[in-house]
């Protein structure tokens, strides 16, 4: 394992959902993150691009100072929740970490 992926990462995740299902799958992914803050201690955030295209959101969670553990969780909650019936296409994962700024 590098060190790079040691140490904690910032977890951000985007995707399609049709606008239609916006309200089901804000409440889905709301009720997902909490108990996914509740026990992996991770503070968590949805968001969504402000405008539709073509009748589509992307929508983004947010993760921060996950461990390495949390992306198999994630993907587990992910799969146990309603959250695929409404996500057009695949989730994309992005990993990012805290830069300490030079002396």
């Amino acid at each position: 394992m590098s060190a790079s992926r040691a140490m904690a990462s910032d977890l951000y995740i985007y995707y399609r959902v049709s606008e239609a299902d916006a309200t089901h799958f804000a409440q889905a992914a709301a009720r997902m993150q909490r108990e996914l803050a509740q026990r992996h201690g991770v503070a968590a955030a949805l968001k969504r691009r402000p405008q539709a295209q073509d009748g589509m959101h992307t929508w983004m969670e947010v993760y921060l100072a996950a461990d390495d553990g949390f992306e198999a969780a994630l993907a587990q909650a992910v799969a146990n929740s309603d959250l695929p019936a409404f996500i057009a296409g695949e989730r994309h994962v992005e990993h990012f970490v805290d830069v300490s700024p030079c002396a």
